[in-house]
């Protein structure tokens, strides 16, 4: 679980540097349309080896629902975003899910919001503010379309944990991206978006986030989302942000202060309180 957990953060956490250079070359919703669209042909591809059947009919309805939270309209809502924030405050701002997944999960998944899980959960909210802080917010409708997009992954996450535990992995992740892609599609086709510039740079934009980000990763984050509770899984995840942080300050310059170290030690602190296991008295 750890393993997949560090692969999550380290694949997610620089993703956040590469999305927002992606922004140089692609529209944001084209960008997202190549990113799905490249990550749903390699799952086919492993299902098609792995002979992994279609998923049963009654996953499908759930299955497509989360596709389209999940993937498309929390990343177009990040990838929109980036255009006028920063990619280490846009994934701080995208990580604010875990307290809505918590939130959630306290009242639709009996996962009680106890009082030391509400510290470490305050401490990671605290850290998190404090990172914000640190840069600023100059574009506040960027920061909430952002922030939607955190809450619309939540209620995936819970949808996921509800309807789609007893699914197959790579059968639920594959199909998830199949959905999201062809929704992209047909939504890029009918509403054209704007023209590309491709070049070497480009192309690893979305090599990267179609094998990596987004076939490798989610595949590994539902796997973790199935196996845990949601909102550990999510406060869990709140490694990757820091990730982001790091990788806007060493490869886009961005500014690294006191502000984001103390931030990082407030985040870690509560994620160690929320994940820590406790003996029962």
């Amino acid at each position: 679980m750890l393993r997949a957990l560090a692969t999550i953060w380290l694949i997610w956490g620089l993703n956040w540097v590469v999305m927002k250079t992606a922004n140089t070359y692609f529209p944001p919703i084209l960008f997202v349309t190549w990113r799905f669209s490249s990550g749903a042909l390699i799952l086919l591809a492993v299902a098609y080896w792995k002979k992994i059947p279609l998923p049963d009919a009654k996953f499908l309805p759930w299955i497509i629902l989360t596709g389209i939270l999940q993937l498309n309209l929390n990343n177009i809502a990040a990838q929109v975003g980036m255009q006028t924030i920063s990619a280490g405050m846009a994934a701080v701002l995208n990580y604010t899910a875990p307290l809505w997944t918590a939130i959630l999960a306290h009242f639709a998944l009996n996962e009680k919001l106890t009082r030391i899980k509400f510290f470490g959960l305050f401490l990671a909210m605290l850290g998190l503010y404090v990172l914000m802080g640190l840069q600023g917010v100059d574009d506040l409708s960027a920061a909430f379309i952002i922030i939607l997009g955190a809450m619309i992954m939540a209620v995936s996450n819970i949808v996921v944990k509800l309807k789609l535990t007893k699914c197959d992995m790579v059968q639920l992740t594959t199909w998830q991206m199949v959905f999201g892609a062809i929704s992209l599609v047909m939504y890029s086709s009918i509403f054209p978006q704007g023209e590309i510039n491709w070049c070497l740079p480009a192309v690893l934009c979305v090599i990267y986030n179609g094998a990596l980000a987004s076939a490798l990763a989610f595949f590994l984050w539902n796997y973790v989302l199935t196996h845990i509770e949601a909102s550990t899984a999510s406060i869990a995840a709140l490694v990757a942000p820091i990730v982001g942080v790091l990788g806007g300050v060493v490869f886009l310059g961005e500014p690294l202060t006191v502000q984001i170290i103390i931030g990082m030690v407030l985040i870690f602190a509560g994620i160690l309180i929320v994940v820590k296991k406790r003996k029962r008295i």
